[in-house]
């Protein structure tokens, strides 16, 4: 992947690693420390983005808030993509009442918008982090099998699949060595792409007070504390806003690009 269009997206998804994997080596500040007397300062030397409510440097929260935000949507994917590779391959194999029955219910859910279905999980079993983990990921699941199952169909009617029955193979050992293998081809597309998708969804559960809650530093916990001061200090919501939107922007260019990749349109 060449090119400014696609190099400044992955650096600065490398830089958001970094801000999950080892916060400190970007910025040296406590993303709880408070001092009442420099609250809602405004950008400058002493706090390059400015400084929230209670006086916390906005940058030091912003990078930390990055291991929350990215941590539930790569957890809320991962758990999406393994279910929905075991639905999906379960229903590709299954006899055609099982099929059809599986399929009609990714069909039904995936009508539904995913922070929607989210927000409806998240009623059943409560706020918290693992709930809305799980929530997103359940939401994302229909996304996903309906691929796989769609790539089953394909593979389990070509010839080597055909030869290894023959050949006395049974179907579970046919489904480990042949099928599985051949369709998680556009997995890491969709894989990326629905990761900027969880980031919103888990920022838009956190900012109706659902995820992780205050004083944890969370990019949509930070917007929800900045609304009530946004004619005052709008630096408060403008950078854990402009993170998401950057995080997810560069996730859909960097899947996008896999995507073109994938199907052989560019080099």
């Amino acid at each position: 992947m060449r090119g400014p269009k696609t190099l400044l997206p992955v650096a600065f998804l490398a830089l958001l690693a970094i801000a999950v994997a080892a916060p400190g080596l970007l910025t040296s500040t406590d993303p709880l420390a408070a001092d009442p007397l420099k609250a809602l300062a405004s950008p400058s030397a002493a706090h390059w983005l400015g400084s929230d409510h209670l006086g916390r440097d906005l940058l030091t929260r912003v990078v930390y808030g990055a291991r929350h935000s990215i941590s539930i949507g790569v957890a809320a994917t991962a758990l999406a993509v393994a279910s929905g590779i075991l639905l999906g391959l379960a229903a590709g194999l299954s006899p055609k009442w099982l099929d059809e029955a599986l399929a009609r219910s990714f069909d039904v859910l995936s009508t539904l918008p995913e922070l929607l279905l989210a927000l409806l999980v998240v009623a059943i079993t409560g706020p918290g982090t693992v709930n809305v983990i799980f929530a997103i990921g359940v939401a994302q699941v229909p996304h996903y099998a309906r691929v796989i199952r769609a790539q089953t169909f394909v593979v389990r009617h070509s010839g080597y699949v055909e030869q290894a029955l023959t050949f006395g193979r049974t179907r579970l050992a046919i489904s480990l060595a042949h099928v599985l293998p051949n369709v998680l081809g556009p997995i890491p597309v969709l894989a990326t792409i629905g990761l900027g998708q969880a980031v919103i969804a888990s920022s838009g559960l956190s900012f109706l007070g659902m995820g992780p809650q205050p004083p944890s530093a969370e990019w949509g916990a930070m917007l929800s504390e900045a609304r009530n001061y946004l004619r005052v200090a709008w630096w408060e919501a403008l950078f854990p806003g402009l993170a998401i939107t950057l995080t997810v922007v560069c996730l859909t260019v960097v899947g996008r690009r896999l995507q073109r990749r994938f199907e052989g349109r560019t080099p």
